[in-house]
């Protein structure tokens, strides 16, 4: 096994971390994925070593991230639930993995470390004051991960828009704009008119993290960066690129609609989900947009699939459309 191309991946299973771990697996590196409840020990699955452990333990963690140049850090606990008990503890684990074999420690950031006063052109220089409980939690996170690599070791942050994607579950656009497993027939965009938002498709963020991985030796030691990602100026964008695939499948116009609000304030005492939906609604409220010039510096150009591509692969990742649009007209 060649230590300078093999990756531990905590969070394979989930949106970004398993597109990170497929592409890095089809880049050529040998990928190590942690996963609780494995009946085995360990799997040779979809050319990837699955170990079974869990990110809360530290012993599961050290022992998986053995031989490893690079940790990935992309586990969330499920449903946005648990995140002041859980996410803080499992980072700690990787760190302490990491400090043990001088790994580089990988971490999906997002928009959640700002506040309005950084708004609305975000660099990665931007203060962070967030105003919510996840944000906070953000700031933390990325305050232990600078204080490891003031100690000697490498970190990679690369921050990002609200992400979609064939398999990006925990998402607004899955939980918000479609229903999973359903024909779409009814857009909610939560934006208010005219705010413009940033959004990340996940094989792009995923194609971008391991361009900068292969300049890991390149980089200060506590490496962050903005992804562009695509930009819609008004809000209403992502739902007419929506609108525009379901008619290439055969489908009926779906309706744009706002989001119902005042339906998750009312349902949100009883459902976790939607409490934390409502913590974020400022994000939708205001134009925000995170700056990429020094990503662009660094590798030249930002990957990025057309939006209507992006759309067409999330739709059918989510079980929202049939396999194949319908056949164009004969001319």
């Amino acid at each position: 096994m060649n230590a300078e191309k093999t990756v531990l991946v905590l969070g394979a299973s989930g949106g970004i971390g398993g597109e990170v771990a497929r592409q890095m697996r089809d880049a050529g590196w040998t990928v190590k994925a942690l996963k609780r409840g494995m009946a085995q020990a360990s799997e040779q699955r979809d050319g990837m070593l699955w170990l079974r452990g869990d990110a809360l333990d530290a012993a599961d963690v050290a022992q998986a991230a053995q031989g490893c140049s690079v940790l990935v850090h992309a586990v969330n606990p499920p449903g946005y639930r648990n995140w002041s008990t859980q996410v803080l503890p499992m980072l700690d684990n990787t760190i302490a993995a990491a400090r043990r074999s001088g790994a580089l420690v990988v971490l999906p950031g997002t928009v959640y470390n700002y506040g309005p006063d950084a708004f609305p052109l975000v660099t990665e220089a931007s203060p962070q004051h967030p105003v919510t409980r996840k944000g906070a939690i953000r700031v933390e996170m990325e305050q232990r991960l600078r204080a490891y690599a003031q100690q000697g070791g490498r970190v990679l942050v690369l921050r990002a828009g609200d992400f979609f994607g064939p398999q990006a579950g925990n998402s607004w656009f899955s939980q918000g704009l479609v229903k999973p497993g359903q024909a779409v027939t009814r857009i909610s965009n939560p934006a208010d008119r005219g705010v413009g938002h940033q959004w990340a498709y996940l094989p792009d963020v995923a194609r971008t993290m391991l361009a900068l991985i292969g300049q890991r030796d390149r980089l200060e030691p506590f490496a962050t960066f903005h992804l562009g990602g695509h930009w819609d100026a008004d809000g209403t964008a992502m739902a007419r690129a929506i609108a525009r695939v379901v008619l290439r499948h055969g489908g009926k116009a779906p309706v744009i609609g706002a989001m119902p609000w005042w339906l998750l304030t009312l349902a949100s005492p009883f459902v976790a989900t939607l409490r934390e939906l409502l913590e974020m609604r400022y994000l939708w409220r205001q134009p925000v947009r995170m700056e990429n010039a020094k990503l662009v510096a660094a590798l030249g150009a930002e990957p990025l699939t057309a939006l209507d591509d992006a759309v067409e692969a999330t739709l059918l990742g989510l079980g929202c459309l049939p396999r194949a649009p319908a056949a164009l007209p004969a001319s």
